[in-house]
């Protein structure tokens, strides 16, 4: 990097936070906005009172109708499923040790989970953090319907969401069945695993009228709603699944404001809506026919973060013969749970794609398993996966060290190039690399073995916020190792991502860095570019704003590298490294004959004819003088 370019990057760096802080709303936008999401509250309160007045007056009404003529009304829309078309909406449940299933006979589909051993975070008024029960797809808005092809109905079909169905239950099974005039029906079948978050579930028709050349339509729309304390995040990881047969998991991008997917005519094995932690998916024992998932974003300050939208067409032949059959899992993003299940359903644990998500699956992840087994609670365990992540990269940092001490011990000669040529940057550069390769000094030495670390760094970065193991664990003073911690909390919020608190754990990492840099930097020469001396202090504190409401076990992780790097460099230049056997073995190579090949030839080469263009363009100048 030359001048230039730290200019540059400055510059645009400057300008990144200048537009931040410019586009940000002001305190009086801020309070128009809220205004409008109250105007917004206060109309859809008045909506609901206005619908609710309706109904009553409708009931009203339907009990001034004759029964007989109010079901020659129903059985004109609902064809031979009229009679199941009148009822009144009833709960039932199911539940085990880890989950209560509550179903709504208006549908005949699940109302509401409640998970029994997790707890979602809830901040108060005195802004302490209480628990609350977890209850998953609970939305008012949420759909879960069959069309069914019915040629007797309005329009040949019927939607199963506006059906009343017959509920009976047998020790963990319940039947729901909406019956037909000619004594067929409609039935699903629900049965709950007695040690599990999964349901076995069946849909069957029976029926005479059914269109058996159609496709029986399933829709189902879940509004995720907010279950993590910094739901900045768990937008990010929130979205829909699905697996098309013999293909990769497709799924909706979470950063989209809305996106779409479809498996182009293939069968679908499974679909999930997830939350960051949590998903609800539906596995068929013989795939669906075909199937598209859709997600759209709800506005900053809405009750929900998103929708997830799903369209499955299943055979009605198969839904006529024996009924068909499909699992629900409806639980923990567990990863060794969802293995199980096969098919690729524990790639709905957000660990990255490609190479990132590979370390992290069957790497990182059973790392970790391995450690959590001692018991030491999950920072320590973060604290140990540090510390064998380092050993393990420790050959790489001995050699980035070793490299460092080489440049440091050229100095004195870089010094004297600098003294020489300090009129003529270009000559000065190519006689620097002429040293380099006299003494066998690779510049790039340092560099290379932090870039090979980059991968694992990155994977760890997408590793912590998608562990559940790390969900509301604490460490030290922080709450939650899955969420930022609040060391201190601020009585307004900082722009640009900040906050309203203050993150310790990365404060100190900020501060445990820029010691680092400072100590690795006292033997490096910064005259060439003296911007890059303070550039390399400013990124950390940049970093500050992002990292201040991230993943406390990542920032932890951070922390805890940064205290070993500088336990290792001091002990590797101290103890391991003789600097004076560096300089007599830079001294050996230098007496050697040398060919010039490689990366350094063609550098060297092109700093050569860098400075014969500038002194061409020099004489030139000199001649129209």
């Amino acid at each position: 990097m030359d001048r230039n370019t730290v200019i540059g990057l400055t510059l645009i760096f400057g300008l990144f936070f200048t537009w931040q802080y410019d586009t940000s709303p002001s305190k009086e936008e801020l309070q128009a906005a809220q205004q409008a999401q109250d105007s917004i509250a206060r109309a859809s309160q008045v909506k609901d009172s206005l619908a609710k007045i309706k109904s009553q007056s409708q009931q009203k009404a339907a009990i001034a109708i004759p029964d007989s003529l109010r079901q020659q009304q129903v059985n004109a829309v609902y064809g031979i499923f009229g009679p199941s078309a009148l009822g009144t909406e009833q709960e039932v449940s199911l539940e085990n040790d880890l989950m209560k299933v509550t179903f709504s006979t208006r549908g005949g589909r699940i109302k509401k989970v409640l998970l029994k051993q997790h707890y979602k975070m809830v901040r108060n008024n005195k802004k302490k953090d209480v628990r609350e029960p977890l209850i998953l797809m609970d939305a008012s808005k949420d759909v879960f319907s069959y069309t069914i092809p019915v040629r007797d109905a309005k329009d040949g079909e019927l939607s199963t969401g506006n059906l009343y169905f017959q509920p009976e239950i047998t020790g963990n099974t319940l039947v729901m069945r909406a019956n037909a005039a000619d004594g067929g029906y409609f039935e699903q079948k629900y049965t709950l695993s007695p040690s599990d978050y999964t349901l076995d579930y069946r849909v069957r028709l029976e029926s005479n009228t059914a269109d058996a050349a159609k496709t029986l339509t399933l829709n189902w729309k879940n509004y995720l709603h907010s279950i993590e304390k910094s739901s900045r995040y768990e937008r990010t990881y929130a979205t829909a699944y699905m697996k098309p047969e013999g293909e990769n998991v497709l799924r909706c991008s979470p950063t989209k404001e809305s996106d779409q997917e479809n498996s182009e005519g293939a069968a679908v094995r499974w679909v999930s809506s997830a939350n960051q932690f949590f998903n609800s998916a539906l596995i068929a024992d013989t795939p669906f026919k075909n199937g598209s998932i859709e997600t759209k974003s709800m506005p900053e300050g809405a009750s929900y973060l998103k929708t997830t939208t799903t369209v499955l067409e299943l055979p009605i032949k198969q839904v006529q013969q024996g009924g068909f059959g499909m699992k629900w899992y409806i639980g923990p993003n567990e990863f060794n749970r969802l293995y199980t299940l096969g098919n690729g359903l524990e790639e709905v644990v957000p660990f990255g794609r490609s190479i990132l998500g590979t370390i992290n699956r069957w790497v990182v992840r059973p790392i970790f398993n391995l450690l959590s087994k001692l018991s030491l609670g999950a920072g320590m365990v973060i604290f140990l996966l540090t510390l064998l992540v380092k050993l393990v990269l420790y050959p790489l940092t001995y050699r980035m060290i070793y490299s460092q001490s080489k440049m440091s011990a050229l100095k004195p000669e870089m010094e004297k190039l600098k003294e020489k040529f300090k009129d003529d940057q270009q000559r000065q550069q190519m006689e620097t690399m002429n040293l380099y390769r006299e003494f066998g000094v690779n510049p790039l030495g340092s560099c290379m073995p932090m870039l090979l670390q980059m991968p694992i760094w990155f994977a760890l970065y997408r590793f912590f916020p998608a562990s559940i193991e790390f969900r509301q664990k604490g460490f030290w003073w922080a709450s939650d190792l899955s969420s930022y911690d609040e060391f201190f909390q601020l009585p307004f919020s900082i722009p640009l991502g900040f906050g309203d608190h203050i993150s310790m754990f990365t404060l100190l990492w900020v501060l445990t860095t820029l010691i680092y840099t400072w100590y690795n930097s006292q033997n490096m020469d910064f005259s060439a570019n003296p911007a890059l001396k303070y550039m390399q202090y400013v990124m950390p504190v940049m970093f500050m704003g992002f990292f201040n409401g991230y993943a406390s076990g990542l920032t932890a992780y951070l922390l805890f590298s940064n205290v070993i790097n500088i336990g290792q460099t001091l002990v590797t230049k101290n103890w391991l490294i003789d600097e004076e056997k560096i300089k007599r073995e830079m001294e050996n190579f230098r007496k050697k004959p040398k060919s010039k090949k490689g990366f350094t030839a063609r550098l060297e080469q092109a700093l050569k004819d860098q400075q014969q263009i500038a002194e061409q363009k020099q004489a030139a100048l000199k001649k129209k003088k």
